[in-house]
């Protein structure tokens, strides 16, 4: 069995117009958001092997936070430049490459890309908006990572920083 965790980036501030899209920081919310969002996570006692974040800022800052609340070393972070837009096909193979000692793999990126991917996923399932620092966790009974796809993952949960966590 495979888990796979999907992170979107934590609300990020656009006080500086002028910044580089890639260059922009997290705002307070964010700040707030990702930790919180890592102590839900260490709550349901979820363990992670890998964290892949895309390499703009604001995906960076919020992998570290939620690895900091959840006790995965932000040292142990890897970017992957194809996770900042990219589309369905290239998720799925980032997927496919990983090492299959990876047990449970987090990407961190962006939307509209994961609110696609989730719904290309389990067609019994339908979320119109994954928010920021949204949360999406979905298993495959498989034992390679290359025996990923769309038609043999399964939803297993979706959280967000406004859900009331039990």
């Amino acid at each position: 069995m495979k888990s796979l965790f999907l992170l979107r980036h934590a609300k990020s501030s656009w006080s500086n117009p002028g910044l580089d899209d890639q260059q922009r920081p997290l705002n307070k919310r964010g700040k707030r958001d990702a930790p919180v969002m890592g102590g839900r996570f260490r709550a349901r006692n979820e363990l992670l092997d890998l964290i892949l974040t895309s390499p703009a800022l604001r995906a960076r800052h919020t992998a570290e936070l939620f690895a900091n609340a959840c006790g995965y070393s932000p040292e142990k972070i890897v970017e992957e430049s194809e996770l900042y837009l990219l589309g369905a096909r290239s998720i799925e193979d980032i997927i496919e490459n990983q090492d299959d000692r990876y047990q449970s793999l987090m990407l961190v990126f962006h939307n509209p890309d994961i609110t696609h991917f989730v719904n290309l996923c389990d067609a019994s399932v339908r979320i119109d908006n994954v928010p920021t620092c949204g949360l999406v966790k979905l298993v495959s009974d498989i034992q390679h990572w290359r025996d990923w796809s769309l038609s043999n993952a399964h939803f297993d949960y979706f959280d967000y920083p406004r859900n009331s966590f039990e």
